[in-house]
């Protein structure tokens, strides 16, 4: 074995991981694919022989890679700022992927992303590496060029936010679904007090410009305003199949035979808390969605 196919061997065995970390840091798995990439053409130049820690190497290099395109992503925002639904990681109901187990331990589900996109970038590194993967302080300050002390600032404030924004879904997938299958079935009746029954006072729904009716907003808040939207959805006559949304329970709204949207949904104490609902054409067209066929 040459010392090519030995970096590549190696490589390998930091895959899952690197891309994890990517996923979290970037909230699309495409993006966390190139970054990923690009570590490889980096060490693949690169002599490591006097590398101890090949898998922190590669993981530092995969931060300053998510690092440089979410500075990029947010230079280039020029639209009004408009809800960004993360791209979801979508299994089968019955079951999720082994090849996703890793991308969604520690319960990244899409409204833990919805928020880690709100911070700056800075402070997403630095959340993500100390507090979803132990790495230090003083490696972390190496890659976003502040002191230990600045990192642990931003990782501190990057926590208070996550805390405060990002519901933890009840663990019961069963439970999940009969509230989910109770929103539907409400939805599709037009049942208004149906609809608010199920929600939350507080919940939020998200949604991109692709899945809103003309004229409709893309962030609702409250019961009320929520269970209005989803009537004027029931209109658009979608047939609904359950899927495995980031390891929560979740749906495929599907239209004349494709796919018309995917809605994360987070359940907790009963009630549904959050819908992030992501129908962009183009964005949607790059899910791999085969797996529910199988």
């Amino acid at each position: 074995m040459d010392e090519q196919e030995w970096l590549a061997e190696r490589f390998e065995e930091h895959r899952p991981r690197l891309r994890a970390v990517a996923y979290r840091m970037l909230g699309s798995l495409a993006e966390a694919d190139d970054a990923v990439q690009d570590a490889w053409l980096r060490l693949s130049r690169t002599d490591v022989s006097d590398v101890e820690n090949l898998g922190g190497w590669l993981t530092t290099v995969v931060a300053r890679v998510a690092l440089n395109m979410l500075r990029s992503r947010r230079a280039r925002r020029e639209e009004p700022w408009s809800p960004y639904v993360p791209e979801p990681v979508v299994d089968r109901p019955d079951g999720t992927d082994p090849e996703h187990e890793a991308l969604l331990a520690d319960s990244v589900g899409l409204a833990l992303l919805v928020v880690l996109q709100m911070l700056t970038p800075a402070e997403r590194i630095a959340f993500v590496l100390h507090d979803m993967f132990a790495v230090p302080f003083e490696e972390i300050a190496l890659i976003v060029e502040r002191s230990p002390q600045a990192a642990r600032q931003l990782a501190s404030r990057a926590r208070r936010r996550v805390r405060a924004g990002a519901p933890v879904p009840d663990a019961d997938l069963t439970a999940q679904r009969h509230v989910i299958d109770a929103f539907t079935a409400a939805a599709r009746e037009g049942d208004f007090d149906g609809l608010v029954a199920v929600l939350d006072p507080d919940v939020v729904l998200r949604a991109d410009r692709g899945a809103v009716p003309v004229g409709a907003a893309t962030e609702v808040r409250g019961a009320h305003a929520v269970a209005s939207q989803a009537q004027s959805y029931s209109r658009l006559d979608l047939v609904h199949r359950p899927a495995l949304i980031n390891g929560a329970a979740g749906l495929i709204a599907m239209r004349r035979g494709q796919p018309f949207a995917v809605m994360g949904v987070t359940v907790r104490g009963g009630k549904i808390v959050e819908i992030d609902i992501l129908a962009d054409p183009e964005r949607l067209a790059q899910l791999d969605l085969t797996t529910l066929d199988r």
